[in-house]
């Protein structure tokens, strides 16, 4: 039997990757196994947002909701090539109106009931005093109000919001956090498997022994299993290791629309509806705007998992409610939907159902640490408190490190995205603007050893279309574990968007073609 890993880990979503890179940098021998892609499901369908979650302070999640505010400038400071700080703004109106089943609206109907269900101005400002305070915020630039008379933020709205607040959080590339986890891990020793499937996991005596199936296919033996399944992660528990448990998860599907440009500044809105939810509608990747997201019950298979066109038309009819120039189905260029791995707490509601997560350890034998529920601004603490559950096991591990480490790519200022762009541009003339903002933002310092040696576009292979060339298609394929089409161009990147069918066809044949 070979020397077993320390810790293996079953999911390759932002939890798993995240876990395995905080353990390998401990010290410990890390294997990581994911049935598809990094990022195939919940991690690369999420709003893209590091943020503390402004609407949960309505539910009393104070704890979740100053975690993640901590979290936002920590991860903004390791990856300021995949996240930089976004403005939101929130319109006010006159006939806002709280939805009946918040514990926050129930509290105030009762205590001032001539408010009949107003969500008043001062409650909004009340929350906004407590998101820019409890997380020690130091980088974002707090909230202001703002004028939307006049203004490039009120064009694109109806005329009768006048006003509005502005707030901070940040954006995130999703699923290129999960490949820069996953690299990152690799880099420091872990053993990443993609398109590799945990057909079973049992103890055998003070070990688990897991059998594999695909690309890293064969018999490996770990001391500890992390189940980090994501949405299977009940599935893993009763289907894979064979434990009976009472805790599941709550499959909870967001659905997002994207939409052709429909304003034309860098800022986002938060919009709340009717029925006390809210939206995003974000710039997105140059000519699009993203809105999202919904909160609908899942059944069945999370990866069949897509935007309903009941949650489509919701989503436009939301959206109508402050545009200007209303929207139809012909607006929207493409959909995607993520099932979230809530932890199953009972409540009424999905989206009443809490966002934090909770870590479940089995040491009945060797160990299982299952992971249920999660929000990807506090991937990166969960993964140390994952650690602290089974730091007992592995006594001469090193301690907590992945606050200052940058991810790969990542080791610049916040504010250096320009001037990286401008240094990239001189040392390679033959980029435009666009294209080297696009390599700078997916891999920051790092772009200039993709392009390597290049003096011309000729010199970086064959031309797949939307900048998309030879020499960074074989930079994922041997860096960030890309091994089909789909992982190129809708998770290390979204440039499905700009490419055609047929050109996305013929890099799935060039990729099947060539050895990573």
């Amino acid at each position: 039997m070979e020397d077993p890993y320390d810790l293996f880990v079953i999911g390759g979503g932002v939890n798993g990757t995240g876990i395995a890179r905080d353990a390998q940098g401990r010290g410990l021998n890390v294997a990581l196994a994911e049935m598809g892609d990094l990022a195939g499901a919940t991690s690369s369908a999420s709003t893209k947002l590091f943020h503390g979650g402004l609407r949960y302070l309505e539910y009393f999640e104070f704890k979740l909701v100053r975690h993640a505010l901590k979290e936002r400038e920590t991860l903004l400071r390791a990856m300021p090539h995949i996240s930089w700080p976004m403005r939101f703004v929130l319109p006010l109106s006159k006939d806002m109106r709280f939805d009946n089943s918040t514990p926050t609206s129930q509290i105030l109907s009762t205590v001032m009931p001539w408010m009949k269900g107003r969500r008043p101005n001062w409650l909004i400002r009340l929350g906004l005093f407590l998101y820019d305070n409890l997380g020690g915020r130091k980088i974002l630039p707090g909230t202001d109000s703002l004028s939307l008379e006049n203004t490039a933020e009120g064009a694109p709205l109806q005329d009768r919001f006048t006003k509005a607040y502005e707030y901070s959080d940040c954006w995130v590339e999703d699923a290129r956090l999960v490949a820069l986890n996953a690299r990152d891990a690799a880099e420091r020793g872990a053993k990443i498997m993609v398109r590799t499937k945990v057909l079973s996991a049992e103890r055998d005596g003070d070990l688990w022994r897991i059998e594999l199936d695909g690309e890293g296919a064969g018999t490996v033996h770990a001391r500890v299993l992390v189940n980090a399944g994501g949405p299977w992660v009940a599935d893993v528990v009763r289907n894979v290791a064979r434990q009976n448990s009472s805790e599941g998860v709550r499959l909870v599907r967001g659905s997002h629309i994207v939409t052709r440009k429909l304003f034309d500044h860098e800022k986002c809105y938060f919009f709340q509806g009717s029925d006390g939810r809210i939206i995003f509608a974000i710039p997105y990747e140059t000519d699009f705007t993203l809105i999202g997201t919904t909160d609908a019950e899942h059944h069945g298979d999370p990866r069949a998992a897509e935007c309903t066109p009941a949650e489509r038309d919701y989503l436009l009819n939301f959206a109508n409610e402050y545009f200007k120039e209303r929207l139809t189905a012909e607006d929207v260029v493409w959909t995607y939907s993520g099932v979230r791995p809530l932890y199953d707490d009972g409540a009424k509601s999905a989206t009443a159902a809490t966002r934090d997560y909770v870590l479940s350890l089995d040491a009945n034998g060797a160990p299982m640490l299952s992971v249920f529920g999660g929000k990807i601004t506090t991937y990166r603490v969960l993964a140390e408190d994952a650690f602290a559950k089974i730091a007992r096991f592995f006594p001469k591990a090193k301690g907590k490190w992945t606050a200052g480490v940058a991810l790969p790519g990542g080791d610049f200022p916040v504010d250096g995205v320009k001037p990286l762009i401008g240094a990239l541009m001189v040392s390679y003339p033959f980029l435009t603007d666009h294209w080297a903002r696009r390599l700078v933002r997916a891999y920051g310092t790092q772009a200039k050893e993709l392009l390597g040696e290049a003096t011309t576009a000729e010199d970086l292979g064959r031309d797949f279309g939307a900048t998309l060339t030879e020499a960074e298609v074989r930079w994922l394929m041997r860096h960030e574990f890309a091994r089909r089409a789909e992982d190129v161009v809708w998770r290390r990147s979204k440039l499905g968007l700009h490419l055609s069918a047929e050109q996305i066809a013929e890099l799935d044949e060039f990729i099947a073609e060539t050895k990573p």
